[in-house]
């Protein structure tokens, strides 16, 4: 019985993920190893759980075909996150240490790990992806010399081997008295669209770095072109310290014209900056992330969850880069870096709530790439403008041809709209939505004007789309496209009279006569022909959220009770959240509650929390369903609402487990709104 005790006792620890506060998530426990990634908008880097290894980086909208038969993929970063340490000739490993330890710092977006070696030293490091230097990566690193040791210190730049042509050098640059030691490798992306350029220096904090009389010296190892490496060593005295820091840049011709000559500007921008300003500008800028905040009283494992979610969001966009998120941000090459209406509908909205410049990036994404959408529109045979399901840097069409989503999933077009609206709506930034906002809209009303069938009794048909509801390819009038549709077209015309322009008569028509399909005792039918088959994800309950078509309780709870039990347990995390905010907005505060739990919980890996697409998948980091998670918790706990005058609150709720919910930063006023 003892012994059983002791067994649910460790694995309640395993499980309740090492808690230590609302900002700060640690690990001892590397089985079943999910690494959580740094990033800041430009690059991923994910840690490993094996000392000093970084399992890949990921570059942010550089693309190139994944291969002569395949559409674009994101490409897999040059990794210049993996070092090397020799302590008296033997290499540090996860074999020979001891005292393990991993902690993310939400708040400084910083990874730390720390160990002891033997009875010799005690290691810590810590991985920033800089969001002040955004092409550029800072591994610091602090040896305690527990005795006298020699420490051979190995930095690298490993290029994979699906690139062509690299060229590794080292080279000192100088100028007058300042000398600048420059590991680098450039090479050509796997098909050749781009060039990328990397280069890596060490940092000694405690010395002076650029005088070459003062550094330990440098060796340079090119094992071979895709394995360039540069190396020192130095003796450490008994109850001393080492503090050195590994800083490299990343940059393409995606980004510069030439990145070889501009990776090595900031690796040395950051070899000639103070540590001190370096990461506390860093951090500086996360602190203004993080003035858009939520706070759980009560609850430190839902604090930690939630604050994971947002911290993914943050890390993976930026406000300055007219980009948009993928579903797995830049944690991996996961649906190959595209575009989905996962932004627009899953990620944006909490966004847009908490930090307005992220948001319209996100937008202006989708603006930058109107073009493409309109001649995607003329090649269907349709006008305005159609935006494909996945997207990449060029805004054409680049999903697989094999999947029928590509084709046929077309409620992404008025998803576009929907966020753009919505955009204006928060902001009332007018003149964005004279220059990109209302031009978009209206290409999209125009697109579903001519996208629509008009039947003998005057309603308006969809025919032969792929809904929200992917299990079902190739229907008519699915419920959720349908209603999207309807919804572009009427903020369509609310943008054209903010703008006193006159709206097309047509988008009012089309709009009030689409079809939306009913079983005989009510319930909303998810497609013209559904009887009742199980649904990937949530479809015609989006209909009350978000897009507020149906509102009355009653049909309400019929198409709750209808969908729920349909939902398949392989579906994708978001699914969950949809009903979660609508029982929250009926005010079943434990109904909601239960939902919240399990729209993210079983998707959860060890140690960290990371999110996988689903239950039965480990696919992370899944920001879709973080930002799905984060939509409970604003707009149904929360009660925010996005209306014609700004984010208001409507009958907020307040879990029996919360003591209270603070949310932080909401809109452009950066209003606070306490529930308790």
């Amino acid at each position: 019985m003892k012994q059983l005790i002791f067994i649910l006792f460790s694995l309640s620890i395993s499980i309740t993920l090492a808690q230590n506060n609302g900002w700060n998530i640690s690990t001892t426990n590397t089985a079943n190893y999910t690494g959580i990634v740094v990033a800041n908008g430009r690059i991923g880097i994910l840690p490993s759980e094996k000392p000093f290894e970084v399992k890949h980086i990921i570059l942010n909208n550089v693309y190139d075909k994944g291969g002569i038969h395949d559409v674009s993929k994101i490409l897999l970063g040059m990794n210049f996150g993996n070092l090397e340490i020799e302590i008296d000739g033997e290499k540090i490993t996860e074999n020979n240490i001891s005292q393990w330890k991993q902690t993310l710092n939400m708040k400084e977006a910083g990874f730390t790990t720390s160990f002891k070696f033997k009875d010799k030293a005690h290691i810590t490091y810590t991985i920033y992806a800089l969001r002040n230097v955004p092409y550029s990566g800072y591994i610091d690193i602090n040896i305690d010399a527990k005795k006298t040791i020699k420490v051979k210190v190995i930095g690298k730049i490993e290029t994979p081997t699906e690139y062509q042509n690299p060229l590794s050098t080292f080279r000192v640059l100088k100028d007058n008295e300042t000398t600048m030691p420059i590991l680098q490798t450039v090479a050509k992306s796997r098909m050749g669209k781009h060039i990328v350029g990397t280069s890596a220096t060490f940092i000694w904090h405690d010395i002076n770095s650029s005088r070459e009389n003062q550094r330990p010296k440098l060796i340079h190892n090119k094992v071979s072109e895709y394995d360039n490496r540069l190396s020192f060593e130095k003796e450490i005295q008994k109850g001393t310290s080492l503090n050195f820091a590994w800083t490299a840049a990343q940059c393409s011709t995606q980004d510069f014209f030439d990145p070889q000559n501009e990776s090595e500007r900031f690796v040395i921008f950051n070899l000639l900056t103070p540590r001190a300003d370096l990461l506390n500008q860093h951090k500086s800028l996360w602190e203004d992330l993080w003035e858009g905040d939520i706070i759980i009283e009560g609850d430190l494992q839902s604090q930690q969850d939630v604050r994971l979610a947002l911290y993914h969001l943050y890390s993976f966009s930026r406000s300055d880069s007219n980009l948009s998120i993928s579903p797995m941000g830049l944690s991996s090459q996961g649906y190959n870096g595209h575009i989905f209406w996962d932004t627009e509908l899953w990620m944006f909205p909490p966004l847009l709530a908490l930090n307005q410049n992220i948001a319209r990036s996100l937008v202006n994404y989708r603006y930058d790439r109107l073009e493409k959408a309109k001649q995607k529109a003329i090649n269907f045979g349709y006008k305005g403008a159609m935006f494909p399901w996945e997207s990449d840097d060029t805004g054409e069409e680049a999903t697989p041809a094999w999947a029928l989503t590509g084709t046929f999933e077309h409620h992404i077009t008025a998803d576009v709209a929907i966020a753009f609206w919505n955009y204006y709506r928060v902001t009332k930034n007018k003149q964005w939505l004279t220059e990109k906002g209302y031009p978009t809209l209206k290409e999209i009303a125009d697109y579903w004007v001519s996208r629509t069938t008009k039947n003998n009794d005057g309603s308006y048909t969809i025919k032969n789309v792929v809904g929200a509801n992917e299990f079902a390819p190739n229907v008519d009038d699915n419920a959720f496209t349908n209603g999207s549709a309807i919804t572009a077209l009427q903020f369509a015309i609310l943008a054209a009279k903010e703008l006193n322009i006159p709206p097309n008569k047509n988008w009012n028509i089309v709009a009030n006569n689409i079809l939306i399909h009913k079983f005989p005792n009510g319930t909303t039918m998810e497609h013209s022909k559904y009887k009742g088959e199980i649904i990937k994800q949530a479809d015609v309950n989006l209909l009350s959220y978000p897009l507020n078509i149906i509102n009355d309780k009653e049909t309400l709870l019929k198409d709750l009770k209808y969908y729920e039990p349909k939902l398949a347990k392989e579906g994708p995390a978001m699914g969950k959240s949809v009903f979660a905010v609508i029982y929250a907005r009926l005010g079943n505060v434990e109904k909601a509650f239960s939902l919240f739990k399990e729209s993210y919980e079983p998707n959860k890996r060890p140690p960290f929390g990371a999110l996988s697409e689903s239950a039965t998948s480990n696919n992370p980091y899944f920001v879709t369903g973080a930002g799905g998670m984060l939509q409970i918790v604003l707009f149904g706990f929360g009660g925010l609402h996005f209306t014609d005058e700004g984010i208001i609150q409507k009958n907020p709720i307040l879990p029996p487990t919360w003591k209270s919910l603070t949310l932080k930063g909401i809109g452009v006023e950066k209003k606070t709104f306490v529930i308790n």
